[in-house]
């Protein structure tokens, strides 16, 4: 029998495949395994290897076709239940031995608190860079501590939008040992000063965080939102140059893990890199600023998400910004927890240093910034008149976690003035503290201006002034200023 041009091709790939060395068969490598509580499966999780995304049949059982290209398989989390952790890292994953065949089975107990409410602690920047500054982020850890005990009813975990350690991967042991201390479970974006900077390429520059933290970017589940961390950190190769970007294999991902997701529903969206800190992005620079403040296809992110209420988590700026894109689209900038890099006790734009609190109930959400070492009340500082060099004859409040649908107004003695005007400037107390060169150490220190100043001229600068802060959710906050 004569064949065909298409026929002899056939055969050449079939005997071709069939001369391969042995491993040619783990080309395609079924990974499976089962999610189970108690012993009994669990249907419609997400399984994934970073790649590929799959659900769990009615017997809980999983399987994922892949070429090898995965260095985890990992589940999200359903909501009502939890996974075992080791001291804060939240055990939701496995690393992939492709050398041999195995399952990957996930054990999950039942969540003893209702998580339709919960509570999540955001932090950012910690940046530590030796042991002395471990010490003094005992002092932001104990201060948390006394926070949660609000909360001991309510289930509660970590966000940390990254840049845990200041390039100095060797810190992350003796990091857990004080996170550990707030036992919560805590899942951790990765920042561009915890990259592996060694590297020829982007691939290489996550290894040592996923050494650590396991996955890079994945997904789970509380209540009715849903909350997806990815690494948004893009390392260009060489000197330490990253940008902030979001690559083909993570969006493939993000469409899989959203389409198990109901339009509607309730997203939290965590990176290290602020999307954008305007409403609307400027025309693009190619230049570092540009580049490596925000990111470059923010565009294309904020699209995936449109179907969503979602919100954006961040750090990196080391100041605090509440950003309103849409009705259904915020980002909330997290200011660090080392201040000004565990120089000063508050970053660049005079937010103290400390942390987001996030109070999820079904589809609302409230939050407010907590100040380390401060009462929740602290939500502004004050000024007299003659601390702002560009209004001295001002009055001047720094209003950290101020947002739009913020109201700031101003009493002399007693009588409600109206609302105070707000300006973009230097935060008075931070100017004083970045100009002690000696004591901040590095050169490159300077204050950042804020649009979260307000202002107001005193009909008699010998009265009494009161600032009184009412914020999105209708809480009051009063301080008077000192004379």
């Amino acid at each position: 029998m004569r064949m065909n041009k298409l026929q002899l091709f056939f055969v050449f790939l079939i005997c071709t495949c069939l001369s391969l060395p042995t491993q040619a068969s783990n080309l395609i490598y079924i990974i499976k395994g089962k999610v189970t509580c108690e012993g009994k499966g669990i249907e419609g999780v997400m399984v994934t290897d970073g790649c590929r995304c799959v659900q769990t049949d009615a017997s809980g059982k999983y399987s994922i076709p892949t070429l090898g290209d995965n260095r985890f398989v990992y589940i999200c989390t359903p909501s009502g239940y939890l996974t075992e952790r080791t001291g804060s890292i939240p055990f939701f994953y496995f690393s992939v031995d492709h050398s041999k065949k195995q399952t990957y089975n996930f054990s999950l107990k039942k969540n003893p608190k209702d998580d339709t409410s919960h509570v999540f602690i955001a932090q950012s920047d910690i940046q530590v860079t030796s042991k002395d500054e471990l010490t003094i982020y005992q002092n932001v850890v104990d201060d948390c501590k006394q926070l949660l005990t609000h909360y001991e009813a309510t289930d509660v975990f970590g966000i940390d939008c990254g840049d845990i350690v200041g390039d100095h991967l060797e810190l992350y042991p003796d990091y857990l040992k004080r996170a550990d201390q707030l036992g919560i479970p805590i899942y951790r974006a990765m920042g561009n000063h915890d990259m592996n900077y060694d590297g020829r390429t982007h691939e290489t520059s996550y290894k040592t965080f996923e050494d650590t933290f396991g996955p890079s970017y994945y997904s789970f589940n509380k209540g009715n939102a849903h909350y997806i961390v990815v690494n948004n950190n893009f390392f260009i190769g060489r000197d330490y140059f990253y940008m902030g970007y979001l690559d083909e294999r993570i969006f493939s991902w993000l469409d899989q893990d959203l389409s198990h997701v109901p339009e509607g529903s309730l997203v939290f969206f965590i990176m290290h890199i602020p999307s954008c800190q305007k409403e609307k992005q400027d025309a693009f620079l190619y230049n570092y600023e540009m580049i490596g403040d925000q990111m470059v296809n923010a565009g294309a992110l904020y699209k995936i998400l449109k179907p969503y209420k979602a919100h954006l988590i961040t750090g990196h700026t080391h100041y605090n910004l509440n950003v309103i894109f849409s009705e259904d689209l915020m980002e909330h900038n997290t200011a660090a927890v080392c201040g000004t890099w565990w120089k000063a006790d508050v970053c660049l734009d005079g937010t103290p240093r400390g942390y987001g609190v996030y109070e999820v109930n079904g589809d609302d959400v409230k939050w407010y910034y907590k100040s380390s070492g401060y009462p929740k009340e602290y939500q502004l500082r004050t000024y007299a008149v003659g601390s702002a060099k560009q209004y001295l004859n001002d009055v001047v409040a720094n209003v950290w976690n101020w947002d739009k649908r913020w109201k700031v107004e101003w009493l002399e003695d007693g009588k409600l003035m109206g609302n105070m005007t707000q300006y973009t400037g230097l935060d008075p107390y931070t100017s004083v503290v970045c100009s002690d060169r000696e004591k901040m150490v590095y050169t490159w220190i300077a204050p950042k201006a804020t649009q979260h100043l307000f202002r107001a001229t005193p009909k008699n600068k010998s009265a009494h002034i009161e600032i009184k802060v009412t914020d999105r959710f209708g809480e009051e906050y009063i301080q008077a200023i000192a004379q």
